[in-house]
């Protein structure tokens, strides 16, 4: 075995994809990079990694300067390690997603000068992006797709109140497929982990429906397994 190199040169980042489901789109947050290279392209959030923390801190605060949010669920799914990634040099990036409620967001102001600011855009009408963030972008919305089929991630997206009809169109976006709502909602109800509430919609023009919270104590006391959920 050769002798390993006294130095290493390699030095790592962090990126976060963050989920958001909003007027029926799923989007993600972007920030507008304030700095070469790539200055005034749209990018994930992200940045180094400093030699006092671990990865899992500098995501966190390279998300809270990026865009004042503090407190979200990251989980790790990938890392990037390709040698000519980064222009200016090689950077290795831990990248994680997190998952959620817009409640009516638009735009953050970010707390740092290399981020002009930060937006929700839809998935399905992404810019170009910097460095690779496209290849981490898929690669992320990859494994939500196959996690939300086995997982109640979903319901990180959606509002502490919701209806069945929402909760479908969640699944059908992510999915990108149309799902049999007879099906669908016998299949959510009989999990029983979705709990009915003595309330409506307010303010639909439409019929109002019954409003569900999904029941955290209950999945995590009586379930261990995988459930199938969107899947047919």
């Amino acid at each position: 075995m050769e002798n390993l190199p006294l130095r290493f040169e390699s030095i790592f980042s962090a990126d976060c994809i963050i989920f958001g489901f909003d007027e029926g789109e799923l989007k993600i947050l972007l920030i507008e990079r304030n700095e070469e290279p790539f200055k005034e392209w749209f990018a994930l959030p992200g940045n180094f990694v400093y030699e006092s923390e671990s990865i899992d801190e500098a995501a966190e605060r390279i998300l809270y300067e990026l865009t004042g949010l503090k407190g979200i669920y990251m989980e790790q799914f990938y890392t990037f390690g390709e040698v000519n990634r980064h222009p200016q040099g090689r950077v290795i990036t831990v990248a994680y997603f997190a998952m959620i409620r817009l409640n009516g967001q638009k735009e953050l102001k970010p707390i740092t000068n290399y981020a002009k600011k930060a937006v929700w855009v839809s998935v399905q009408d992404l810019p170009q992006l910097a460095f690779d963030h496209t290849e981490i972008f898929k690669k992320g919305f990859e494994k939500i797709k196959n996690k939300i089929s086995y997982q109640p991630i979903a319901f990180e997206l959606l509002p502490e109140k919701f209806t069945l009809t929402q909760l479908q169109n969640l699944y059908e976006v992510i999915l990108n497929k149309k799902l049999d709502k007879r099906n669908f909602r016998k299949k959510m109800l009989a999990y029983d982990i979705l709990k009915e509430l003595d309330e409506k919609q307010k303010g639909v023009s439409y019929r109002a429906a019954k409003l569900y919270k999904f029941d955290k104590r209950k999945y995590s006391k009586y379930f261990h397994n995988e459930l199938s959920f969107g899947k047919e």
